[in-house]
């Protein structure tokens, strides 16, 4: 595959690197580093530890997101999804998972909590201007093409 990239790693958890559940998909799959199960009511949020220490090259990120099962059956997300990790940055990954759900969750010790994908960014360098040059769709925003 000609789209890979070596990334260093550090596990601290007992369980297995992150994994592709496919050939074909975007998201490595994080597990819970945690010894016994969290009880999560509705509406609370925490900050679930994943045992994961990585150092990204200059140039790249990485992008935690929700898992779309835990999302449509349980009502769990990320709150701040994507969740950006820098190059620079080389604390442990932690997922911040909020239950939107009207019933408690549980979360088990080595459960798959989110995705993690790994992506290429460029740095800005702005360029200021009077004006931009116009478009089709001009300043036409939040749902102005209508919803049919």
């Amino acid at each position: 595959m000609s789209n890979q990239v070596e990334i260093r790693i550090i596990n601290h958890s007992p369980f297995p690197l992150p994994e592709y559940a496919t050939p074909l998909s975007a998201g490595l799959d994080l597990r819970a580093n945690i010894e016994t199960p969290i009880h999560l009511e509705p509406l609370q949020r925490i900050a679930v530890p994943t045992g994961l220490f990585i150092a990204l090259p200059e140039g790249y990120e990485a992008q935690m997101r929700p898992r779309s099962g835990l999302a449509l059956k349980h009502g769990l997300t990320l709150l701040n999804s994507p969740g950006t990790i820098d190059a620079d940055y080389r604390g442990e990954l932690k997922a911040i998972i909020v239950n939107l759900s009207d019933t408690p969750y549980t979360i088990e010790p080595g459960e798959r909590i989110c995705q993690m994908v790994v992506a290429k960014h460029a740095h800005v360098v702005w360029y200021a201007v009077a004006e931009l040059e116009e478009t089709e769709r001009g300043a036409g925003g939040f749902g102005h093409t209508g919803v049919k």
